[in-house]
């Protein structure tokens, strides 16, 4: 393959381009780039590395010829054009594999803050009030852990909790036979009926926008720890908040929101970010979850064991 150029769009740790030069591509690294220089871009790539800088789409793919892969520094793919990518035989690459331990960590870290009030706990100390009964806490250990998606993400949470002594149990549309020694395959239904606390760990799609609204809150048949570290669209925020309200959710640990650009909030995404963040059962964190020092250089290694597996043709 005469073409080896690979264009990297976005800030990546400093271990990409010595990994890509290793397995003899010559990349091009350009964090600060903007969108209609790539769409004005002369050169040919056989590959972009991509975090979330822009979408990925035909405008600004069309004039890239030789391109053979997109890959995604991250799990998502929600900001590619996937159908335009598959139409024209591009490779989708991520690296899920690379953030799913930091992700299982923050996950249960948020759980555990939750669980034993260590925020109130500490804010209410810092004012010298020490209230021991008011901060008593529950175990994690005897309760009943529902897991939504059992991908990677999903299967790191459920691994993080084996030593606490809970049941874990998963629903996966599209996996079969995947119950293993960290969490019971169960229906939907039974994670309805069952669950004590609720992790989301689904993809943004068509299907997954909007899915865990308020009619979708009502079906849990016990008052749940609510914890999304999966995509803020998933969940509209004015139905959590509502769900919190009827006490459907009694505590919430969101590390992702419905809009994460909070200068661009419109007056009603307005309204109910206010209601969120004075609302001491709300635990939140700026989408971190999988965003460890570790994490940022694991990213690179797998992206890169996984472009240098491609097959690709000459010309």
């Amino acid at each position: 393959m005469s073409n080896r150029r690979i264009l990297i769009i976005d800030e990546m740790h400093k271990s990409i381009s010595p990994l890509l030069k290793q397995v003899g591509f010559v990349p091009s690294y350009s964090p600060h780039i903007t969108r209609e220089e790539i769409i004005r871009l002369k050169e040919q790539y056989v590959g972009f590395v991509v975090r979330s800088k822009t979408t990925i789409d035909k405008a600004l793919l069309d004039g890239q010829k030789q391109l053979k892969f997109i890959a995604r520094a991250g799990a998502g793919i929600d900001q590619l054009d996937v159908s335009y990518l598959e139409n024209r035989g591009i490779e989708i690459l991520n690296a899920p594999e690379g953030n799913r331990d930091a992700l299982g960590e923050h996950v249960l870290g948020m759980l555990l803050c939750l669980a034993n009030h260590l925020r109130h706990a500490d804010m209410e100390v810092r004012n010298k009030v020490w209230d021991r009964e008011g901060n008593r806490g529950f175990e994690i250990g005897g309760k009943t852990i529902g897991l939504l998606g059992y991908g990677h993400m999903g299967t790191a949470v459920a691994e993080k909790l084996a030593g606490f002594g809970c049941r874990v149990i998963a629903y996966d549309k599209y996996k079969k036979n995947y119950g293993d020694l960290y969490a019971e395959q169960v229906a939907m239904e039974d994670i309805y009926e069952q669950a004590d606390i609720f992790s989301l760990h689904v993809p943004l799609t068509d299907e997954t926008r909007n899915l865990v609204d308020l009619k979708y809150l009502k079906q849990f048949k016990k008052p749940i720890v609510f914890i999304n570290a999966a995509r803020g669209e998933v969940v509209p925020l004015q139905d959590l908040l509502q769900a919190m309200n009827e006490g459907i959710i009694r505590l919430a640990a969101l590390d992702v929101l419905e809009n994460e650009k909070l200068s661009f909030l419109t007056d009603q995404q307005a309204v109910n970010f206010n209601k969120l963040i004075k609302d001491d059962r709300v635990l939140l964190s700026p989408h971190v979850g999988g965003w460890s020092f570790e994490s940022y250089q694991k990213i690179n290694e797998v992206l890169v064991d996984k472009i240098k597996n491609i097959n690709f043709s000459d010309g």
